[in-house]
């Protein structure tokens, strides 16, 4: 499995050092010590406990979809001409971008810090590796 010094897996928890530190001495999470005496955690633990720390924005409508992949979010920019807008949300940690017709923005009344979600099917996911 794959280690990692606890600064990264307070970046990957989005929460601070001294909380990794608080948590491995309470022994909420494991730690073991490298070859070269600094304290590490199991990175599958780290996405675990992350999976099981993440709280989704309740989505405000009440709409059935077979989309499983919805990000609420707050509207963070738009750039629009005539024709066609591009809208930035803020979800959580994640930027999120959708192109859509100007038409489409003025009937959603979407504007900056307005709630919107967005609802992400799609036949292709991409996944990378640092």
């Amino acid at each position: 499995m794959p280690q990692m010094r606890l600064s990264e897996a307070a970046m990957f928890l989005g929460v601070s050092d001294d909380t990794v530190r608080r948590w491995v001495d309470s022994g909420a999470l494991d730690a073991q010590t490298d070859d070269a005496g600094r304290k590490v955690v199991d990175g599958h633990a780290v996405a675990l406990l992350a999976r099981d720390q993440a709280r989704a924005v309740t989505d405000p409508s009440s709409v059935g979809r077979s989309a499983r992949n919805r990000f609420v979010g707050l509207v963070t920019n738009i750039t629009m001409d005539t024709v066609m807008a591009q809208v930035e949300l803020q979800c959580g940690p994640f930027r999120v971008v959708s192109l859509m017709s100007s038409e489409a923005v003025r009937e959603l009344e979407l504007e900056l810090g307005s709630v919107a979600v967005a609802v992400v099917k799609s036949t292709s996911v991409i996944v990378e590796t640092p």
